[in-house]
C-alpha cells in the first residue's frame, strides 16, 4: 500500500529538479501523477519513464491552467492534489533590478501560485491537498534575491488565506520552504552537458558547510519527502503552515 494510492496529483515544474523527484516519489507511493512543465521534451520523457501523463503548463498563463485542469479531469475524472513547484530565480541587487526582470519573477512564482489555487481548488475533490513551494527566503531576507524573496513571502500569504477559505471542504494548504538545494536552479552546471555537476556540488557543499548547521547542501529528494508528507494523510491535521527544510540555516549563525 502506498501513501498516495488512488490519488491524482498535479506537480508543476516536474521536468527536473525538485519537481522531478516529487513526481518519482509520488509515483512510487501509488499516485497518478500529472507532470506539468514548459520543458515539454524533458517532461514527456520523464512521464513516459514513470508511466504517467504530461501536460504543457506555463504557470503564469491563466489559459494554460484552464487547459491543464480540463485535460487532467478528462483523463482521470478527479484531482486530489497539487504541488506547485514551478519557479524561477534571478540574482540582482534591488536597485539594479529592471522592472521587467522583477515582474518576470512575480509572474512565474507569485502569479503562478495564485492561478494554481484559483484553477485547481474549485475542481479539486473535497479533502484534497495543495502544497505550495515557497523558500527559506520567505521567512528572512537574503541579499541579491529581492524579487525572488518578495514572491516567496507572498506565497506564504496566499497559502494561509487559501487554507482558511478551503478548510470547509477539508482541503489542506501548506507551504514548503527549502533552503539551499542541489538542483539546476542553484547548480547551473546540471544544465551544461560539458560540465561536471558533481564538481559544482562539491563546491556548493564547501560553501554551505560554513553556512548551514548540518554542513551540506540539501538534496531534491529530501524536499520531495516533505511534499509527500504534506500530501498524504500523515499530515491530516495540518493546514496553513510553512515547513522549513534548510539544514538549520534559518536557526541562526554559529560563532563557535
Amino acid at each position: 500500500m502506498g501513501k498516495l494510492d488512488g490519488r491524482v496529483v498535479i506537480v508543476t515544474g516536474a521536468a527536473r529538479g525538485q519537481g522531478e523527484q516529487e513526481a518519482r516519489l509520488f509515483t512510487a507511493e501509488g499516485a497518478r501523477v500529472v507532470l506539468a512543465d514548459v520543458l515539454d521534451d524533458q517532461g514527456e520523457e520523464l512521464a513516459k519513464e514513470l508511466g504517467q501523463s504530461y501536460v504543457h503548463l506555463d504557470v503564469s498563463r491563466e489559459e494554460d491552467w484552464s487547459a491543464a485542469v480540463a485535460a487532467v479531469l478528462r483523463a482521470n475524472g478527479r484531482i486530489d492534489g497539487l504541488v506547485g513547484n514551478a519557479g524561477i530565480l534571478r540574482f540582482n541587487s534591488l536597485v539594479d533590478t529592471p522592472l521587467e526582470e522583477f515582474m518576470q519573477v512575480v509572474r512565474v512564482n507569485q502569479v503562478g501560485c495564485f492561478l494554481g489555487i484559483k484553477a485547481v481548488a474549485p475542481r479539486m475533490s473535497d479533502g484534497g491537498t495543495i502544497v505550495n513551494t515557497a523558500s527559506y527566503t520567505a521567512l528572512t531576507g537574503m541579499a541579491a534575491v529581492g524579487a525572488y524573496a518578495a514572491t516567496k513571502h507572498a506565497i506564504l500569504g496566499l497559502t494561509r488565506v487559501a487554507a482558511l477559505e478551503l478548510a470547509g471542504r477539508r482541503i489542506r494548504v501548506n507551504a514548503i520552504c527549502p533552503g539551499a538545494v542541489d538542483t539546476p536552479m542553484s547548480n547551473p552546471a546540471r544544465l551544461d552537458a560539458e560540465a561536471d555537476p558533481r564538481e559544482t556540488s562539491r563546491a556548493l557543499d564547501e560553501l554551505y558547510r560554513r553556512l548551514v548547521p548540518l554542513g551540506r547542501i540539501g538534496g531534491p529528494e529530501e524536499v520531495a519527502r516533505l511534499a509527500l508528507f504534506l500530501t498524504s494523510d500523515d499530515s491530516s491535521y495540518i493546514t496553513g503552515q510553512p515547513f522549513v527544510i534548510d539544514g538549520g540555516w534559518l536557526a541562526g549563525v554559529s560563532v563557535l
